[in-house]
C-alpha cells in the first residue's frame, strides 16, 4: 500500500503543483516495475489517485510524462555539478578539488533513484532512441562538457596537460564510476556500496587520473 504523500502545508506547493509531483512519483514506480511498453495509464492513474483526464491535461501522452520523469532524474546532476566544476576551473589544488568533485559524483550517481532511471532508459533506447539521446544530452554529455572547460582551463593556467579535454573529461567520470555503476548495472538494486567504499573509488580515480593529466614540473621541463 502506498503511503499518503504530504500535505500541501507540509510542502509549501500549490494543489497543481503536488499533483504533478504525485503523477510523476507514481508513474516512475509503474515504469521501473512494467517498462515502457507494460505501464498503462489506467494503472498510473490509480497508484496516483488521480483520473486519467488528469494526467493528459499535466502530461498529455505517456511518452511526455516519461520523457518528464527522466530528465526530473537528471536535475539534480547539473545542480550539484554547477557548483563542484565551478571551483575546479579556478582550483589552485588540482588533486584536492578534483577528489571532491569525484567524491560527490560517485555519490550522486549511486543513489537508487538514479540508477533505476539509467537501466529503464537503457531499457528502452532501442524503442525510443529519442529519449535516451535526450536522458544522454542533458546528463553525461553536460557534465562531460563542463568538466571539459574546467580541464581546458586548468591546462592553460599550466596546472594540467591536457590535449583533448572532451576525452579528459570521459576519462576522469569513468575512472570514477565504473566499477560500481557496472556493478549495480547488471547485478540488481539490491547491490549497495558503503560510502567509504565509493570514496575510494573516487579518491583512486583521481590519483590514476592527474598521474596521466599531471603537467610537467618546471624543474623537469
Amino acid at each position: 500500500m502506498r503511503k499518503p504523500g504530504p500535505s500541501i502545508q507540509d510542502t509549501g506547493e500549490d494543489v497543481a503543483t503536488q499533483t504533478r509531483r504525485r503523477i510523476i512519483d507514481a508513474a516512475t514506480e509503474v515504469f521501473l516495475q512494467d517498462g515502457y511498453v507494460g505501464a498503462k495509464t489506467d494503472e498510473i492513474a490509480a497508484a496516483a489517485g488521480a483520473s486519467k483526464q488528469t494526467i493528459y491535461k499535466h502530461f498529455g501522452r505517456k511518452e511526455n510524462l516519461f520523457e518528464q520523469i527522466v530528465l526530473d532524474r537528471l536535475g539534480g546532476i547539473d545542480e550539484i555539478f554547477r557548483a563542484a566544476i565551478g571551483e575546479l576551473a579556478v582550483t589552485d589544488d588540482v588533486e584536492a578539488t578534483l577528489t571532491a568533485v569525484a567524491r560527490k559524483f560517485v555519490s550522486t550517481i549511486m543513489r537508487p533513484s538514479h540508477l533505476r532511471v539509467r537501466r529503464l532508459v537503457i531499457a528502452e533506447a532501442g524503442r525510443f532512441p529519442h529519449l535516451g539521446l535526450a536522458y544522454f544530452e542533458a546528463g553525461p554529455e553536460r557534465v562531460h562538457a563542463a568538466l571539459a572547460s574546467a580541464f581546458a582551463q586548468l591546462a592553460e593556467r599550466g596546472l594540467l596537460r591536457v590535449d583533448d579535454p572532451v576525452l579528459a573529461a570521459n576519462h576522469f567520470t569513468w575512472l570514477v564510476v565504473s566499477i560500481p555503476v557496472n556493478k549495480v548495472m547488471f547485478c540488481g538494486d539490491d547491490t549497495r556500496f558503503t560510502q567509504a567504499e565509493l570514496d575510494h573509488f573516487a579518491d583512486s580515480a583521481v590519483h590514476v587520473f592527474t598521474a596521466a593529466y599531471r603537467a610537467p614540473s618546471r624543474s623537469s621541463a
